[in-house]
Order: structure tokens, then sequence, then C-alpha cells
């Protein structure tokens, strides 16, 4: 499979969460095979599916085979693994609302496993809630609204993923153990911001990427 990356202007100036809209679910295929033949799927390294996400920073469009690929998170993470012969869309979901974060989830729920950490790895999936509004009433109860691809994970614990969260594609960091903490005093980002924030906002909102934190995912192996 081979990508090809676009470069177009945009202009985004504030930073919002993942806001996928329902998505067309791909069309199963069914190819005919001999139980005594089916072959073993081949799970791509985590080192791998890294560098595919690194290649992405910076990108502001995504085309595969032709085909665009929606500018948003879960587009970002599908196209990602899309390269490597995994469509994280295909998932044999019958919700026609699911939006592109929650097809991803349903996909893992079904060919991976899902942790809270601490421990997390290279290529994982980060899952959060409640970066938008996803329903409109003004409070936090909107889950499965962003996703990204972890890529490392800093000395201090600082977990360093790769998403599209305002105008482009780029690094985000989130410190589950300071969750609260966007810089240290020396400067050091812990925590990116997420959820935009708005004068309406009640004291108590969350906007930090540890603080809307949900749950890791895997689709690769060890």
């Amino acid at each position: 499979m081979r990508f090809l990356f676009i470069m177009v202007s945009i202009a985004i100036v504030t930073l919002v969460g993942c806001a996928t809209p329902p998505v067309e679910h791909p069309r199963a295929s069914a190819p005919e095979v001999r139980p005594c033949c089916r072959s073993v799927e081949l799970v791509p390294s985590r080192s791998a599916i890294v560098r595919t996400a690194a290649k992405l920073v910076g990108a502001k469009a995504i085309k595969s085979h032709g085909r665009r690929i929606a500018y948003d998170c879960a587009g970002v993470t599908r196209a990602i693994f899309l390269q490597h012969g995994i469509d994280l869309y295909d998932s044999g979901a019958s919700d026609p609302n699911a939006n592109g974060v929650r097809l991803i989830y349903a996909h893992v729920r079904q060919h991976g496993t899902f942790h809270q950490g601490p421990v997390v790895h290279p290529g994982d999936l980060v899952f959060f809630d409640n970066t938008w509004d996803l329903n409109g009433d003004g409070k936090l109860n909107d889950p499965l609204t962003h996703v990204g691809v972890v890529e490392r994970v800093e000395p201090d614990g600082t977990v360093v993923f790769i998403s599209r969260v305002a105008n482009a594609i780029e690094r985000y960091r989130m410190n589950l153990a300071l969750p609260h903490v966007h810089k240290t005093a020396d400067g050091r980002v812990l925590n990116d911001y997420m959820r935009r924030k708005l004068p309406t906002d009640p004291d108590d909102m969350s906007h930090l990427t540890g603080e809307l934190f949900s749950f890791y995912g895997t689709r690769l192996g060890s």
C-alpha cells in the first residue's frame, strides 16, 4: 500500500477535539477459503507502525489508493494502520451512528486488548473521553471522542502520542502521574491541552490530556 501525502493550507485558530462524524462502515469481504489453508495474519511490528505515524507529522491531508482519508484523529489513526494492511474501521459493528473513534474501539475489542497501563508500548492506541461535547448537553458525558498512536514513553513517564487535534498532525504529551499539570516550573510540557476552553466552562472542566485519558488499546503483538 502506498501513501500520497498532500500538503494543503488549513486555517484553524482554536484547539478542538476530534469531532468525527458517523462514517460508512467498510464492506466485509468473504473470500472462499478452505479451512485447511487459512493463512495467519501478518502483524506489523510496533516500530513499523511508529515509523509510519512519524511520517505523517505535519501533514495537512491524507490519501490512500487515491481516496482521501478523513482528516481527523480517527482517520489519521486508521491511515497509519492501513499502510500495514489493517483497517481499524473493519469491526463488524452494527451501529450506523458510530463515529471513527468508536469503530476503532469496536475493532480493537474484537481483535486486540485494552489496558490502563502503567506499562505502555510504542504502537499502542490511546483513547480519550470528553474531548468535545459530542451530544451537545454541556456535560462531561461523552465517551470515546479521541484516539491517537503512542510513539514513545519518556524517562519521566510522559507518553508521547501522534494524533490530529487542531491544525495539523502533531506530537502530544500526557503524564498520568500528574494529569492536572500542563507544564513544569522549568517549562517542560507534561500534558497538552486537548479540549478547547470556553468562557462558559465550569471551574472543574477538564481540558488536559491526562484529565481526559480513558484507556490504551493494543492491536499489535508483544
